[in-house]
């Protein structure tokens, strides 16, 4: 599996490790893994007993998916960077096995060959922390207009490499806004430039000098697409809008 949604790259590492998130706007718990949604007071059924969102979503993990070490682990290895030996390796250390009893279950190498991987698999947990700690504080550092990870930030950089005629902004509007400029949109496209297009066109919703709040601005974007999280991301990416660092901010950028 290569494919995870934004809602994933989004999310916390806290969220990560569990599995689901909390998503304020809806008021429920998210499984990062599925998708799937359980509304914040709503009582749920499972195996004869009745359970609230947030222990549901945990009985839900934990039935469909094992757990979120497992749906983790079995990553494509573009994604996690791990061979299927140190997969195994893992597994079995997740399992609470010690080297010998690894080794017996491998049925090739020694107790101290196992040893060793564990070692080279905690050096490896050590620079991941530093490399993430390096990318934190890049970020912090430098506008996210000027982040090198993602695609063009700012209006501006945007403009630039996308230069966009009206009348192949009409016919991008067309196709995918079938039932009105107002919205739905019919699909978010791929391609940098049709993006553009729409993300261009649903700025008209929003007022310059004036400051939303996450809320308001996702009240907007459910007009246009039921993914409104993405749209807000590729509003904030794309440099068409800005907000405080915990997101409690939102405005127009100029």
């Amino acid at each position: 599996m290569t494919d995870l949604s934004d809602l994933f790259w989004q999310a916390s590492l806290s969220d990560i490790k569990r599995g689901y998130l909390y998503d304020h706007p809806s008021d429920a718990f998210i499984c990062l893994i599925c998708g799937q949604s359980f509304v914040n007071g709503v009582i749920y059924p499972y195996e004869d007993q009745l359970f609230a969102a947030p222990k549901f979503i945990q009985a839900h993990i934990a039935s469909q998916h094992v757990s979120p070490f497992h749906f983790l682990l079995n990553l494509d290895k573009k994604l996690t960077g791990l061979t299927e030996h140190q997969k195994t390796l893992l597994e079995l250390f997740y399992a609470g096995n010690s080297d010998n009893e690894v080794a017996n279950a491998l049925t090739t190498g020694s107790t101290s060959t196992i040893r060793n991987h564990r070692f080279s698999l905690r050096e490896r947990q050590k620079q991941a922390k530093l490399f993430l700690a390096i990318m934190e504080l890049l970020e912090e550092q430098v506008p996210k207009r000027n982040s090198f990870i993602s695609i063009p930030r700012s209006s501006k950089a945007v403009d630039n490499r996308f230069a966009i005629t009206q009348e192949e902004s009409a016919k991008v509007l067309a196709a995918y806004f079938k039932e009105g400029l107002d919205g739905p949109l019919t699909s978010f496209p791929p391609k940098e430039k049709k993006k553009i297009v729409i993300l261009r066109h649903i700025m008209h919703s929003f007022a310059v000098n004036q400051t939303y709040s996450e809320k308001e601005v996702n009240t907007v974007l459910k007009r246009f697409y039921a993914d409104y999280v993405l749209l807000r991301r590729y509003l904030i990416e794309y440099g068409f809008m800005d907000r405080t660092a915990d997101g409690s901010s939102y405005w127009v950028k100029l």
